[in-house]
């Protein structure tokens, strides 16, 4: 739709208009609020994971920063360091994947080549459930964190300088302690009457609430979300961000995203999605967000069905 076609005509003007040249007339904005809406019915059926009734709101920064077309996936962000790297673990060609070798009675770690200081951003990691065995750790850490331990532990969030979430049990760890489950939002477990008698034994009140948690399986895609700026660190899983799981982080010292495994043939793989600086998302790209959202997933397809000028219909496209 050209400007020449939305320009301003006066009352009184002569002009005769038919239907479908007056329709030229309504604003862009009212014409795409309406095909949304008399698209409202078609919304598809909400996912059956066990995580969107988890979710937090998140602010707009993240939003965009999450709905934005990844980087490149040679990004220099998404590959594993080989020297702040366990022996035990094998690094792949491009450092993006790195598997651990069946070494016994050892809890090994890595974490990524490049740290940042500032900005918020959004690194994907793909381990299958399958192959993490007790102690799957996934995190971030100082660059002086330790990577190596004897015995079978937790070693991201063992000691000050890393803060990590335990995939099995979905507890959090920093500085050798259990913090709680994340996320935190549960539902408690019915326990059968036989069972009861058992569960009293346990040792302390803070073991009764534990085990009276429902855990969580985690899949095998969570994004890890930095916000530098703010310090806090949360994740996401099935689409859904679970909220913050550690505040206070340091602020203008490098963290880097990392992980620990005592598993043998763990392949752990690292890519850098996408970033943003402290400024507020442009309007253009809130737009775009609000209209994605609004289609979902398995309408995006509908894209150039909008009431919108291809340049537009482009945006929308390249963006998603």
């Amino acid at each position: 739709m050209s400007a020449h076609s939305l320009r301003y005509r006066p009352e009184g003007s002569t002009q005769k208009h038919n239907c479908s040249s007056l329709r030229l007339f309504v604003p862009m904005g009212v014409s795409l609020s309406v095909w949304l809406y008399s698209r409202a019915d078609d919304s598809p059926p909400s996912s059956s994971s066990a995580f969107p009734p988890l979710a937090v709101s998140i602010s707009s920064r993240l939003a965009v920063t999450l709905n934005s077309s990844p980087v490149a996936p040679g990004d220099s962000r998404s590959r594993w360091s080989s020297t702040h790297c366990s022996p035990s673990f094998l690094l792949s060609a491009c450092k993006q994947e790195v598997t651990r070798s069946p070494v016994e009675l050892s809890t090994d770690g890595v974490r990524a080549e490049m740290g940042v200081k500032s900005g918020l951003h959004v690194w994907e990691v793909l381990w299958s459930p399958n192959k993490r065995g007790s102690h799957a750790v996934i995190g971030i850490s100082r660059q002086s964190c330790p990577l190596r331990a004897p015995g079978y532990d937790v070693l991201i969030g063992r000691d000050p300088q890393s803060w990590g979430w335990e995939l099995k049990t979905n507890h959090l760890w920093h500085a050798g302690q259990s913090l709680d489950l994340y996320p935190g939002k549960r539902k408690r477990k019915r326990f059968h009457p036989e069972a009861v008698e058992d569960f009293r034994t346990m040792s302390s009140t803070s073991s009764h609430k534990k085990m009276a948690q429902t855990l969580l399986p985690i899949p095998e895609r969570v994004l890890l979300v930095l916000d530098a700026d703010a310090g806090t660190l949360g994740f996401v899983v099935d689409g859904s961000f679970l909220g913050e799981a550690f505040k206070d982080l340091p602020r203008g010292v490098e963290l880097f995203p990392a992980v620990s495994s005592v598993r043998g043939g763990a392949r752990i793989r690292l890519r850098y999605l996408n970033g943003a600086t402290r400024d507020p998302p442009a309007l253009m790209a809130l737009c775009g967000l609000s209209i994605r959202q609004y289609l979902g997933q398995k309408r995006q397809n509908e894209m150039d069905k909008l009431p919108l000028p291809p340049r537009l219909q482009h945006y929308l496209l390249s963006n998603q």
